[in-house]
């Protein structure tokens, strides 16, 4: 049963804020109604920072995350050691590892993880230019920080494969980081352990 709308401006707003993930219609109404109590110049300031969010944030291009311009500011900084690269499944990652302030080199965002039983072989993924990175020289090792499940030792050994005549050294996160786990719901005392503790894949 509809909830009784008396302001149709107002049941499509809840009805888009559905569409976030985990806000259903109670909290969506809620969300809605503390907007219209808030000042007009707030609101179009919120409106306007989901606009540019959209429109303007693009991914890296060397490492494929999230960036306002061409080229991220963790590729950019002269701060981070460019013989490292850490390789990992998405964004989120990403932000996981820099909270554990334990890596300070680069990242390669794959966008996923090689996994048949869904349709997601090599080519949907980043894989390609990782290697040219790694080709182009100055790279002296290779973490392999994907989520520790059975897709993800597929794609570790897919890449260590690929990269097996080269004299990169490749490894992986010691195995703090539980089978199963995503890095995402990882606690960052554990995580960081398993990234200074990374071990060599074999």
């Amino acid at each position: 049963m509809n909830e009784p709308y008396t302001s149709k401006l107002l049941e499509r707003a809840v009805q888009e804020l559905c569409r976030l993930p985990g806000v259903g219609r109670k909290t969506a109404l809620r969300f809605a109604l503390y907007l219209l109590k808030q000042d007009t110049a707030s609101v179009l300031d919120f409106c306007q920072s989901l606009s540019d969010l959209r429109t303007r944030v693009k991914h890296c291009k060397v490492c494929h995350n999230l960036s306002d311009t061409d080229e991220c500011n963790i590729c950019a900084s002269p701060n981070r050691d460019r013989s490292v690269i850490c390789v990992v499944e998405n964004i989120h990652s990403v932000m996981c590892i820099e909270h554990t302030a334990q890596f300070h080199g680069l990242y390669h965002v794959l966008g996923g993880v090689i996994s048949p039983m869904d349709g997601i072989g090599p080519n949907d993924l980043t894989l390609e230019s990782l290697f040219q990175r790694v080709e182009q020289g100055g790279v002296k090792e290779v973490i392999l920080a994907l989520n520790p499940t059975i897709e993800g030792d597929t794609t570790n050994f897919f890449i260590s494969r690929r990269l097996a005549h080269t004299d990169v050294r490749i490894s992986v996160l010691a195995r703090g980081v539980s089978v199963g786990d995503d890095l995402e719901y990882t606690d960052e005392v554990t995580l960081g352990r398993s990234l200074v503790g990374r071990t060599p894949l074999k």
